[in-house]
């Protein structure tokens, strides 16, 4: 039934990824009526997620980053099936990277942890690694139909990428250590752990919620470079993306300090362009679950 499914879909995403630009976004225009106005996917989650982290905002003002947002969210669903039919030199002029030279620095000193958050187009970030002199990794969510993990391996693993479970990151990189060779690992951090497991709480947005801080772990442990990836979006289809260095060795930073810095930066780009943020993520649905056992933990 898995490989059925997969035939059956994987037609109609192939004549998607090669459509004109006026078509591609004409037909994202098509998905987010569908999604918006008559399915409503998650437009509840999305409304509390903004009235939560926004209180000073009107409902008018929410309204607008609401529709905006699916708009935008419709656009990066359609872009990552995109990808199947792009070329190196025209992802350079969809997505820029405006100062590589941060991360091509510190790549020949050390492996580097590049932290990002879902935040514009977050898929696109792969076509870093086609910048980079060393192996370039991105830590993945496995999905259940394994055919359509396979295609989504094969589309991420373009320009110099392999793709790795959150399980097997730190066994890559003891064994890349172990070899002498350095990395370069993506990792989306703004995700929510379970209560339950949370080892970390702070404020983001505002709010205090627990915070995977597994990326501050290795790499203080294993000495890596962090750099935050800042993306903005230029114009529909377009983005440019900029290396905020957060330390040059992980083993040097005090307790919190890197997933705190992470965090700032992640609040950054949501308040200068929120609709650009996934909102359709339960990301607040811990707030009121902190351990008294946490609460020296908060930071700021």
């Amino acid at each position: 039934m898995q490989l059925l499914i997969f035939l059956l879909a994987y037609p109609f995403l192939w004549l998607i990824s090669i459509l004109p630009h006026t078509l591609f976004y004409g037909f994202s225009n098509f998905v987010f009526f569908v999604i918006y106005h008559i399915i409503g996917y998650r437009r509840k989650v999305v409304r509390n997620n903004l009235k939560l982290v926004f209180p000073e905002k009107d409902n008018t003002e929410l309204k607008l980053i609401e529709r905006a947002f699916f708009k935008h969210m419709c656009d990066v669903f359609l872009e990552t099936i995109k990808t199947m039919g792009l070329s190196e030199e025209k992802m350079r002029i969809k997505f820029k990277i405006i100062n590589p030279e941060i991360i091509q620095n510190l790549e020949r000193e050390r492996s580097v942890l590049v932290l990002c958050s879902h935040y514009a187009n977050w898929e696109w970030i792969i076509s870093v690694n086609s910048l980079l002199s060393c192996k370039g990794y991105a830590v993945y969510q496995k999905i259940s139909n394994s055919y359509f993990d396979a295609f989504i391996r094969e589309v991420r693993s373009k320009w110099n990428t392999a793709l790795i479970t959150q399980q097997q990151t730190v066994k890559t990189v003891v064994r890349n250590r172990q070899n002498g060779q350095k990395a370069a690992i993506g990792m989306v951090s703004d995700q929510s752990p379970q209560a339950h497991r949370a080892q970390y709480w702070s404020n983001f947005m505002g709010i205090k919620v627990p915070v995977f801080n597994g990326a501050e772990t290795m790499a203080r442990k294993l000495e890596l470079a962090v750099v935050f990836l800042k993306v903005s979006k230029v114009k529909r289809g377009y983005y440019k993306a900029e290396f905020i260095p957060i330390t040059k060795n992980g083993k040097e930073t005090e307790e919190g300090e890197i997933t705190e810095t992470f965090l700032r930066l992640t609040e950054q780009q949501i308040r200068e362009k929120p609709e650009h943020y996934l909102w359709t993520h339960k990301r607040w649905k811990h707030r009121d679950k902190e351990p008294a056992s946490f609460a020296k933990v908060l930071k700021v």
